[in-house]
């Protein structure tokens, strides 16, 4: 009951990111296009093209960075970058669309747009209406954890046992997307890499992918893509990152995780491969 159309646990799901940002911290302003920063529609449908002939499974498009310390983006101005390209991508590709917000307004936007997927990264916090938008249209929400907002996440972020309270607070976001009237089987929980987490609590997230996804008996999406965690192990620079995310990945994968969203879609592939054949060999039943 608990596999969805999109997200089965019979693959790795993968994810391709297309942002349609000026300042996402890896890619940002790849897609947009003059003063008023409107999406380049032709270059994101070859883009989805080439994510799709690569192995992705799942589009995620989104109109608002939510790097540590970006700002907020008016709703108006997120559906005018992310909408247009949502129409062309369900003439152009098979692919479901995922809408990447925090926002009702632009999930509802997106979903009459085509999308199907509603990925907020606050797990429905920052907008609670966002979750009764995505039941009114039966659509998969991937829930995110994050304490406090993308401007202030990465202050001072503090736990005590990084395993226990984000199982425990993604539970308390599915309680409240099924009282919204989202179906059991439509979540998708995400343990917010990046999100407020310390290099240590990435780690233990990612290595114990399994545990966290046992106990909230959801699939299991991680995105630890590019990130600066990783740049912290590694020494390099966002857009050299690719390397780190496929080790990543594939522990995560190893370790229990259903889904990957990256934006290096053929790494994501190969590493959910090894991860997903090394699990096998392991015995594993997660």
């Amino acid at each position: 009951m608990l596999d969805t159309s999109i997200f089965p646990r019979s693959r790795v799901t993968i994810v391709g990111v297309l942002n349609l940002t000026p300042d996402s911290f890896s890619d940002g302003g790849r897609w947009l296009q003059g003063t008023a920063a409107q999406a380049d529609v032709d270059g994101v449908i070859r883009e989805a093209r080439r994510l799709e002939m690569a192995g992705a499974h799942v589009l995620d498009v989104g109109g608002e960075s939510t790097r540590p310390g970006a700002t907020d983006v008016s709703a108006h101005e997120e559906i005018g970058r992310v909408c247009p390209v949502i129409e062309a991508l369900g003439k152009a590709t098979r692919l479901p669309i995922s809408i990447d917000t925090r926002k009702a307004a632009v999930a509802r936007a997106a979903l009459a747009a085509g999308a199907t997927v509603v990925n907020d990264v606050s797990g429905g916090i920052f907008d609670p209406e966002l979750l009764s938008v995505a039941a009114s249209r039966d659509a998969t929400v991937i829930l995110g954890h994050l304490r406090g907002v993308p401007a202030t996440m990465q202050d001072d972020p503090h736990f005590h046992d990084v395993l226990g309270e984000v199982a425990e607070e993604l539970a308390t976001r599915i309680e409240c997307a099924e009282r919204a009237g989202v179906r059991s089987e439509r979540i998708v929980v995400d343990p917010g890499i990046g999100f407020g987490k310390r290099l240590e609590d990435n780690l233990t997230l990612l290595a114990r992918a399994g545990e966290l996804a046992a106990r909230l008996d959801r699939p299991l999406l991680v995105g630890p893509s590019r990130k600066s965690f990783l740049g912290r192990l590694t020494g390099d620079p966002a857009d050299a990152r690719d390397t780190a995310t496929v080790a990543a990945c594939a522990v995560a994968v190893f370790a229990g995780a259903h889904a990957l969203r990256v934006h290096d879609v053929a790494g994501g592939v190969r590493a959910a491969a090894v991860g997903a054949a090394l699990r096998r060999a392991a015995g594993s039943r997660t």
